[in-house]
């Protein structure tokens, strides 16, 4: 899904956004929209909301944390050998 006409208050951005290098998330209709906030006009990504609402549970519980994935990839080569 690409350059949705969507009026800017639609969208949300994190509180946490300190760097401008953010994603912004609009909810609309049957569908959660993403995109980057520094390129509104660029690229939108689409999700249902069940798939909205696993990604959410994964970041919550710590499923791309930056150490846990190093430590999976560790585990991860040390299995292969």
């Amino acid at each position: 899904m690409t350059n949705l006409e969507l009026s800017p208050d639609t969208w949300r951005k994190s509180t946490a956004s300190g760097t401008g290098n953010c994603v912004e998330v609009s909810f609309a209709g049957e569908s959660v929209l993403m995109r980057h906030s520094r390129s509104p006009q660029g690229p939108i990504l689409s999700f249902s909301h069940r798939e909205w609402e696993a990604f959410l549970t994964g970041v919550r519980g710590g499923e791309f944390d930056t150490d846990k994935c190093r430590s999976l990839q560790a585990l991860a080569e040390s299995a292969i050998g």
